[in-house]
């Protein structure tokens, strides 16, 4: 039977690229030369800390750019509170999601099962699985999924006609 998966992947490579270029910018930019201002990046979390507030703020601005430039989607990228030490230096996380959540993954069944589409849709780890008996129905569900809005960017793979 034809059959897709729904996901939500981030490429980890252009993550780091973006993360590359974002510490290139960093060591060029005038307003950071004294900030003690960092970014590093661990699997899927970045970490960012500056001197202040405001310098992590820019510095937050920076990284976010040069994902967005990456065209990475920002529904995939979730930035945590930023925390001040009693001296003033700030940390904030910036953690990217992988797959799709078990909230959200319901939320997805749920849509596909309200259209009356003759499809199926399974949960399956970190993804939804689609089957159906025709093609046009599974591309009806695509094009379905494609106008809603969700608090993940989707994305569809292994397509089988």
């Amino acid at each position: 039977m034809p059959s897709f998966d729904i996901v939500s992947e981030v490429d980890k490579q252009e993550v780091d690229n973006a993360i590359n270029q974002a510490k290139k910018e960093l060591s060029t930019r005038f307003d950071f030369k004294d900030a003690k201002a960092e970014i590093t990046l661990e699997k899927e979390l970045i970490k960012l800390s500056a001197i202040n507030q405001f310098k992590l703020n820019a510095l937050e601005e920076i990284v976010i750019g040069k994902l967005a430039k990456r065209e990475i989607s920002l529904k995939n990228v979730d930035r945590q509170d930023a925390q001040i030490s009693p001296l003033g230096h700030a940390t904030q996380e910036i953690k990217i999601k992988q797959g799709i959540e078990g909230d959200e993954a319901k939320k997805i069944v749920a849509v596909i099962k309200e259209s009356k589409i003759k499809v199926q849709a399974a949960i399956q780890e970190k993804q939804v699985r689609v089957t159906g008996k025709s093609r046009d129905d599974l591309q009806a569900v695509m094009a379905l999924l494609r106008k809603k809005d969700f608090s993940v960017a989707l994305s569809f793979t292994n397509f089988r006609p």
